[in-house]
């Protein structure tokens, strides 16, 4: 976990709660954690889940991996200290996100299990639902989608003897041991994964 370096602060408590602000929107807040391999369908199901629940009136927001590196985390690279701290910032963002009352979704490799257990603790710790959602697409059809060409470079690289530390080439992925919801975007579209993931938020109350 990332030391307090910050001196004389206290935390702040605001006069409206939780509830008034699920109230004024009408439905609760909670994370919906996508992790899985680049080319598994993270941020795609994301993105259409977040339409349809926007088209059923719903507040929802979408905090995409490549996107927040444009912006918050554009100063963090890809090593293993970099990729916790990515993974810590936007982890403390989605609480935020999702205490103001939107559903909030995120879509990151995120590969290391320790960070994406900080990360639920957090929440649960706010008392904010947590859900983690893999997408626990194979890799050989992460491969043959290919969609940024990441894959082709780190067998490249890998083939080179020097890699690039590529997550599921040569750096590890370790795979959620018990997610809310594991979906396979092999024989499962995103409108698909989209009806699947809204039945769950039914289920639970949140929807």
């Amino acid at each position: 976990m990332t030391d307090v370096k910050a001196t004389n602060i206290t935390w702040h408590e605001g006069h409206a709660t939780r509830e008034e602000r699920q109230n004024l929107l009408k439905q609760k807040g909670c994370t919906l954690w996508f992790t899985g391999l680049s080319g598994s369908g993270k941020s795609t199901i994301a993105f259409t889940l977040e339409h349809a629940l926007v088209q059923r009136g719903r507040l929802a927001y979408v905090l995409d991996g490549d996107n927040i590196r444009h912006g918050l985390n554009k100063n963090l690279g890809f090593t293993a200290a970099d990729r916790e701290e990515n993974i810590r910032r936007i982890g403390e963002v989605a609480k935020l996100f999702a205490d103001t009352g939107v559903l909030t979704l995120t879509s990151f490799i995120s590969p290391c299990r320790k960070d994406r257990d900080n990360v639920r603790a957090l929440h649960v710790a706010g008392g904010i639902p947590f859900i983690e959602v893999h997408c626990a697409t194979p890799i050989e059809t992460c491969e043959s989608r290919d969609p940024k060409g990441l894959y082709k470079k780190a067998r490249t690289a890998l083939a080179s003897g020097k890699g690039m530390g590529f997550t599921g080439i040569d750096d590890p992925y370790e795979a959620p041991s018990s997610p809310e919801v594991t979906l396979d975007a092999t024989a499962t579209s995103p409108q698909e994964a989209t009806v699947i993931l809204l039945q769950y938020l039914e289920k639970q109350g949140i929807l």
